[in-house]
């Protein structure tokens, strides 16, 4: 059997096609990989805040100002792409902007703190606009009995982006460590150079993804946005059709939320409370990397084989596990186990739900859809890593409880997740398409 079966794809759907697609998650890895990840986030704590007490909660509010934005703006920008057939455009648009933004963060040094938070806020929010915007290709490019191995294509490969972008850094960090440079002097080449290789490799993606869209004579009457707020409204109006996609909306609140916490937190938590030196956490990172490609290329052909549910499900169970563990251990070897069952849990999981995500979106709504469970994953990343930040705050820098609390996010989205029945989804998707 084929690894990559062009039986997976849709019909005239090439692999080139899909190739470009996935080199999309290649190339924006690299910004959450070193950006909010390996770097910058403990760079903003140690360096730009000066270990200030309220640093922590100060890097998570800034990430939840701009998932903020996401949640208010992205479905509207869905439905727009969508009665446009202008999914590629806003990509190239999104693309432009994170790219910017993100080499724009080398000008942030020690004490610029509302300098950092705002360029934070902008390539972030960039960064979530492209997230969302490529997840939308995926339905048009792949079968229903597949999404789930395609989208673990993208995914796994997305992080040997990351991987890349964090290799190149690790590098150059390790090179300018040994002549003396302080980190006020090598960040700001790291922000430099991830941005190079985001907007470099997000080329191949504009040259061969295809617009398969047509655009909705409405939108052209109407107005675009007037016309995909009246689309975003009458989907909300149909709320009850969709309850298997409302369900997976309100489990991926709590999920994804424990997972941007992973995200966003972990090389703060390795360094401060673990004892991990800077270039250690990049190389934890670095295999943290190897191991979440290993778990979306793996599930992906999994979750298509025992469903998309029960993969999900397992993975959620791993991520509690990682919380305790994370919790107790006083070792930076014990930390090291943590992060290995936190990496092939981090790829599977959210793989898993953009599969089904897809699964649950209309075909002529993708756009719209995958807003709206943006919307759902974006107002995740604002609970997680904001009460996160508010605990270890409240509690004078005690971090062990904010990741203890991290588990009962998991805990929840397990429990919600046994409310979605996939069937009945995909029915209600196929129907609305239909009429």
């Amino acid at each position: 059997m084929a690894l990559f079966p062009q039986e997976a794809l849709n019909p005239g759907v090439r692999k080139r096609e899909v190739f470009g697609w996935a080199m999309y998650d290649f190339a924006n890895s690299g910004y959450t990989t070193v950006v909010i990840t390996a770097v910058f986030a403990a760079y903003f704590v140690g360096g730009i805040a000066r270990q200030a007490p309220w640093a922590t909660f100060a890097w998570t509010a800034a990430l939840s100002i701009s998932y903020a934005i996401v949640m208010v703006t992205m479905p509207s920008l869905g439905a727009w792409a969508d009665l446009r057939a202008a999914k590629k455009r806003l990509l190239a648009l999104s693309t432009a902007g994170c790219v910017a933004s993100t080499a724009a963060l080398a000008l942030a040094g020690p004490g610029s703190v509302p300098l950092a938070m705002l360029l934070v806020i902008v390539s972030n929010t960039f960064y979530s606009y492209g997230e969302s915007v490529t997840a939308a290709f995926l339905p048009e490019l792949a079968r229903p009995d597949a999404m789930g191995k395609v989208s673990g294509w993208g995914w796994s490969f997305g992080y040997f982006g990351g991987m890349l972008a964090l290799g190149v850094c690790l590098a150059y960090v390790l090179w300018a460590q040994g002549r003396g440079v302080p980190a006020e002097q090598f960040v700001p080449v790291t922000m430099v150079l991830t941005a190079l290789i985001y907007g470099g490799a997000s080329l191949l993606t504009f040259k061969l993804l295809r617009e398969r869209a047509l655009p909705n004579p409405d939108a052209a009457r109407q107005g675009g946005v007037r016309a995909s707020l009246r689309q975003l409204h009458a989907t909300f109006a149909r709320a009850r059709q969709y309850r298997d996609f409302m369900w997976l909306m309100a489990c991926g609140v709590f999920y994804q939320g424990g997972v941007a916490v992973a995200v966003s937190l972990a090389a703060i938590y390795a360094e401060q409370v673990i004892g991990f030196r800077q270039q250690e956490t990049m190389v934890l990172i670095f295999v943290l990397n190897i191991a979440a490609a290993a778990g979306a290329f793996a599930w992906g052909y999994l979750q298509d084989r025992i469903g998309h549910k029960l993969a999900l499900g397992s993975t959620l169970v791993g991520w509690i596990a990682t919380c305790v563990i994370a919790a107790l251990t006083t070792t930076k070897g014990g930390f090291w186990w943590a992060a290995g069952i936190a990496g092939l849990c981090m790829g599977s999981s959210q793989s898993a739900g953009r599969a089904l995500a897809g699964m649950f979106a209309p075909p002529r709504q993708v756009g719209e859809f995958f807003g709206l469970w943006t919307f759902a994953i974006r107002l995740a990343s604002i609970i997680g890593p904001l009460m996160y930040g508010a605990i270890t705050w409240a509690t004078g820098g005690n971090q062990r409880t904010a990741i203890v609390a991290t588990s009962a996010l998991f805990a929840a989205g397990l429990v919600l997740l046994l409310k979605v029945d996939v069937a009945r989804g995909r029915a209600a998707a196929l129907a609305t398409d239909a009429a």
